[in-house]
């Protein structure tokens, strides 16, 4: 491989920003305090609290009403300060979710530092960090790898507490080293206290949302708690013919069985059900080679259209206190999952001076899935040369069975109008039998791991850890045979040392083992991408530690890592194993500056190249930043105002044949402003895209469509 200067170029500025950083936020601090010592925002009267009838440890963010968390078990397993985490970790708290109205995964990933939201269709998207796509999500630190990296539906964040995004290889957790990012959504939890709140919100495009939230004791002596959180959203859209009707429900159960015992069980089910659903998006690009226009509320979907999903998950948990401050907690759950949908695909290139040339492919589609899992882990502290340090040992299981089916009619590849002033008139199929794929697959793993936190002295302390994961599938996906068996190791060390008792320096290695589903040109399926992850990091708390900043060196490389190749006789993809190398920078600062100001920003710098010193994946921005920002009044402190600015560096696409489409720079401000008419009630308007941006959601394919245009939003919530 050719050495890359990109290291040598940045460093310099990465000091600089550190430098500049760390020295004039505490000037500013210190003015801004000196200035409204007299005042206090009304959220800061509930301090950081661990949730004491719980034994997990972790700290819920709904009552601190903060943008960050003090700790977090997302990286390794072991309830870590985040500054002592040998990881990029952000957090997008309640407070920031509530204050923003991000209300779904792709809402909630947009503000966080590092990810990328590719939306290619209005109800499936990829989402990608550090230049590949996000194949690891967890449920409570639980979960499989999601080895699509696409996500069906819209899933809503009412039922969360948070959202932490672990940056960077995370094998010791999540069993794949992919060197992007593990999402972990973490459930809210039962309170000991009564607690409800009810959300009322209308918006653009009759944007209808109703919240409901109740918690607290089931018994007088608060050892049984119980937490039940519903929400119903009903809306159309900008673009033409679509909407969404959504319901969601969640419900736990917390009881203490005995001093040293607790036992979870709890339910949540989501149901979405739209009309006008896009399968595909727009042409890009006319025959000529010259980029296409069209209205931002162009779609290629009748109305008749629909993509309907439901998921159900049950889970119980038990964890157990033992001797020596040491715990277990056992976990299962399964998950059910099923997709109805019928769906029109539109595929062609169209004239630029007609807008003819594209051609229909109505299909039907069913989906039912459900997955097992089971885990098991203990942890806690043992002595070793005088010293204390922490072990955590594990083992998971997990079985996925996924049964697909497509029918197809006579009516493909019928001309249609020109798009431009189409008004979606195509008569819906009466028969689906001209022709049926499908598949029945059943993935299956197994994970062992081991992690340990050594303090090797009063400032320097190393972890390390150990997965070895075995995965295998079985069974045929669209005349695909997906059969595989792969076994690998993935080794972690992590060191820090703490310079002060507020700054932390950091160096962490993981190793990469991630088994691919895609197949080559010889219809077989590709081995596991290997490789390596390195990063270099600084964090400081500011503040009186109410604030976390951040600076992050990271390099990657991966082998054998599937990239396009080519399409089959029937339109299918296959794929080749490439080399890339990715490497940048990431900054971020996130938490309460004043009593009065919040603040959660980031910036990404990324480079991803092949052997060749080529750029790869350019759908990626090389450039990321987010700034969210909210600041009460001290004069006026029922008025809270907010902000919120996401820019993305640009991207473009090869389409093949010397055809290139761009995507510019751009960003996207949004505005909020809330006033609480009592200490019960509160009122907030939201403006979205306030300079009405047009844009391209994602080139991550060769169709792409826009974004919203300016929209706003009204709510009302009561809380008691």
């Amino acid at each position: 491989m050719a050495s890359h200067p990109f290291y040598t170029a940045q460093q310099r500025p990465l000091s600089l920003i550190l430098a500049v950083l760390c020295a004039q936020l505490p000037l500013y601090a210190q003015a801004q305090t000196s200035a409204t010592d007299t005042n206090t925002e009304k959220e800061t009267t509930l301090p950081e609290v661990r949730v004491s009838d719980t034994q997990s440890g972790t700290a819920s963010s709904e009552k601190t009403r903060a943008y960050t968390v003090r700790s977090s078990k997302s990286a390794t397993g072991l309830d870590l300060p985040v500054r002592e985490t040998p990881q990029a970790v952000s957090t997008v708290t309640r407070a920031q979710m509530d204050d923003f109205a991000l209300t779904s995964a792709n809402k909630v990933l947009e503000h966080a530092t590092g990810v990328t939201v590719e939306k290619v269709e209005t109800d499936r998207t990829y989402y990608t960090a550090r230049g590949f796509d996000i194949t690891n999500f967890q449920i409570d630190g639980i979960g499989t790898p999601f080895a699509f990296g696409l996500y069906d539906g819209d899933q809503d964040t009412a039922i969360y507490d948070r959202v932490e995004v672990v940056r960077g290889a995370n094998g010791l957790l999540s069993g794949t080293g992919n060197p992007s990012a593990t999402v972990n959504f973490i459930r809210k939890r039962p309170t000991r206290e009564f607690q409800a709140t009810a959300g009322l919100s209308y918006g653009s495009w009759n944007d209808r949302r109703l919240d409901l939230d109740v918690s607290g004791s089931l018994i007088q002596s608060g050892k049984i708690r119980g937490r039940m959180v519903a929400a119903k959203e009903k809306t159309d859209s900008y673009l033409d013919r679509y909407s969404l009707d959504k319901t969601v429900f969640y419900g736990i159960v917390e009881a203490d069985l005995g001093q040293d015992t607790l036992l979870s069980l709890g339910y949540n089910q989501q149901s979405n059900k739209t009309k006008g659903s896009l399968w595909g998006a727009l042409p890009l690009y006319y025959t000529n080679g010259s980029a296409t226009h069209y209205d931002d509320s162009t779609s290629t979907s009748p109305s008749w259209t629909r993509w309907n999903t439901k998921t159900q998950t049950a889970f119980a948990e038990l964890e157990q206190r033992l001797a020596y401050d040491w715990k277990v907690k056992t976990t299962l759950s399964k998950t059910w999952t099923g997709e109805d949908s019928k769906l029109f695909y539109t595929y062609g290139t169209p004239d630029a001076a007609t807008g003819l040339g594209l051609y229909s492919y109505p299909s039907l589609y069913t989906n039912h899935a459900h997955q097992k899992q089971a885990s098991i882990n203990a942890s806690g502290p043992f002595p070793l040369l005088g010293r204390k340090h922490e072990l955590m040992l594990g083992w998971s299981w997990g079985l996925a069975v996924n049964n697909e089916k497509s029918l197809y009619t006579a009516d493909t590849g019928l001309p249609l109008p020109d798009i431009s002033h189409w008004n979606g008139d195509f008569a819906e199929p009466t028969s689906y039998t001209a022709s049926e794929r499908g598949g029945a697959i059943s993935d299956r793993y197994r994970r062992l791991f081991a992690a340990a936190r050594f303090e090797l002295t009063d400032t320097l302390k190393l972890i390390t850890g150990l997965n070895n994961t075995e995965v295998s599938s079985y069974g045929l996906a669209y005349d695909e045979n997906k059969s595989r068996s792969d076994r690998g190791t993935t080794p972690y060390a992590g060191i820090i040392y703490n310079l002060t008792s507020t700054i932390s320096v950091y160096t962490a290695y993981t190793g990469i083992f991630s088994p691919q589903y895609q197949v080559d040109s010889q219809h077989k399926t590709l081995t596991p991408a290997k490789g390596r992850s390195l990063e270099l990091g600084i964090k400081q708390e500011l503040f009186e530690r109410r604030v976390l900043a951040s600076a992050t060196v990271f390099k990657a490389s991966q082998r054998n890592l599937a990239e396009s190749g080519g399409y089959f006789a029937d339109g299918s993809a296959y794929y080749k194993g490439i080399d890339t190398f990715s490497k940048g920078i990431e900054i971020e600062l996130a938490g309460r500056i004043t009593p009065h100001l919040q603040i959660s920003t980031g910036y990404t710098l990324l480079s991803v190249q092949d052997a060749n010193d080529q750029d790869v994946r350019t759908f990626t921005p090389r450039q990321l930043l987010h700034v969210d920002s909210t600041y009460r009044l001290p004069w006026f402190d029922q008025v809270k105002l907010g902000a919120s600015l996401r820019w993305r560096s640009k991207t473009w696409r090869d389409q093949g044949g010397g055809i290139i489409t761009r995507q510019n720079p751009y960003a996207l401000l949004d505005l909020m402003a809330s006033y609480d008419v009592t200490d019960k009630l509160n009122l907030k308007l939201q403006l979205n895209n306030v300079t009405n941006k047009k844009y391209i959601n994602s080139l991550y394919w060769s169709q792409g469509y826009y974004g919203a245009p300016f929209n706003a939003n009204v709510s009302m919530t009561w809380a008691y």
